[in-house]
């Protein structure tokens, strides 16, 4: 008579039924999955394309909501990943509260650079391109100043713009956007650091920053969030329909990513990570000296206390650099795209934001 050997590594056939069986009640929510995959749109807001350069387009957002307010509103997200992010869904819409509040707001769709794009430099798109955008929307409004807000790298590009251009902004809005890289308390930092990264020579043989291993090294910031974290939750909600939709809006976002000029990315890189000019006020573009003194208009920073990519002492120190005397820091909890898409900020933050910018506008008559 023969008895079966018992493996250390055999598993008791009941051990995972209890597990198996709730599997199996999960698949019955695969047509909901394929649903929601199905209906996934991005954009809540109407928007037209009023004027084109190169590959940019500038958006107007669409509204039945009647204009309250002479002064324009323009909002500059990143060269990384795709603008809309401000505008995901209806319920998560940064843009929907100024629209509603009466705002006139635009949007920049940077393009996708091509291989030709790969010696685009921040005077390019600074001086260039954004400083045309908003020549288009002071001609088209007959007004002098514009509002600004600039998200992330945007928000750098916009404060960088402001100080040369201080004439054309009324009111400037940072949003988690980084001005002083002194601090090297993000994993971001350390990766950009000289010691550790020559950035020199990865333009020299990419030519653009790739859009994949830009969107790898922000996944591995936060690694078992990203890359475990989000599928439990997703298993664990794949019978709700709002979060199938929530979630694969915001897939559909992380995973549009686009590559950064080259020449662009480096500098950005080599003068802001590594030597943080700007703030230094050593920061030149075009020749021309990037003097944060020379911007007097209000200003609101919002600063995201939980930002992984751009940490409170990146942008906490900028109120300090300005010459502006009405000037207002918002310290919120959230994280770096909670700001624009957690329900929270859109419960208490962006109505302040509006009744800050509506105080400071000027309405129409």
């Amino acid at each position: 008579m023969t008895t079966a050997t018992a493996f250390p590594w055999s598993i008791p056939g009941d051990m995972f039924a209890g597990q198996w069986q709730a599997l199996m009640g999960k698949m019955s929510a695969m047509p909901k999955v394929l649903n929601a995959i199905q209906k996934v749109r991005v954009g809540a807001t109407p928007t037209h394309t009023i004027y084109r350069d190169d590959g940019i387009r500038l958006l107007q957002y669409e509204s039945d909501v009647e204009k309250q307010f002479k002064t324009p509103f323009l909002v500059v997200f990143a060269l990384v990943n795709r603008p809309y992010i401000l505008d995901l869904r209806p319920g998560k819409s940064v843009v929907s509260h100024f629209v509603n509040r009466g705002f006139d707001v635009y949007n920049i769709d940077w393009g996708i650079p091509s291989d030709g794009d790969r010696h685009l430099s921040l005077e390019d798109y600074v001086s260039g391109y954004l400083d045309r955008v908003i020549d288009q929307i002071r001609e088209r409004t007959g007004v002098e100043q514009i509002n600004l807000m600039g998200y992330c790298m945007g928000g750098s590009m916009s404060a960088m713009y402001t100080a040369l251009k201080p004439e054309k902004i009324k009111n400037l809005i940072l949003l988690a956007a980084p001005v002083d890289w002194s601090s090297r308390d993000s994993l971001l930092s350390v990766w950009a650091d000289e010691k550790y990264f020559d950035v020199d020579r990865m333009i020299e043989v990419c030519g653009n920053a790739p859009a994949n291993w830009l969107q790898g090294s922000f996944l591995l910031l936060k690694p078992v969030q990203n890359l475990l974290e989000k599928y439990v939750n997703f298993y664990e909600n794949m019978e709700d329909e709002k979060f199938l939709e929530d979630f694969f809006a915001m897939e559909t976002w992380l995973n549009d990513n686009i590559p950064v000029a080259g020449e662009t990315f480096r500098q950005f890189v080599k003068y802001c990570f590594q030597k943080n000019m700007l703030i230094e006020g050593k920061l030149e573009i075009g020749g021309q000296r990037v003097d944060l003194k020379r911007i007097e208009c209000p200003i609101l920073n919002l600063v995201a206390q939980n930002d992984h990519l751009v940490p409170p002492a990146q942008s906490l120190p900028f109120n300090a650099a300005v010459s502006s005397s009405d000037r207002k820091t918002i310290n919120f909890p959230a994280g770096h795209i909670g700001m624009a898409v957690g329900s929270r900020a859109h419960r208490d933050l962006w109505p302040k934001v509006c009744d800050w910018l509506q105080e400071r506008s000027v309405p129409l008559a």
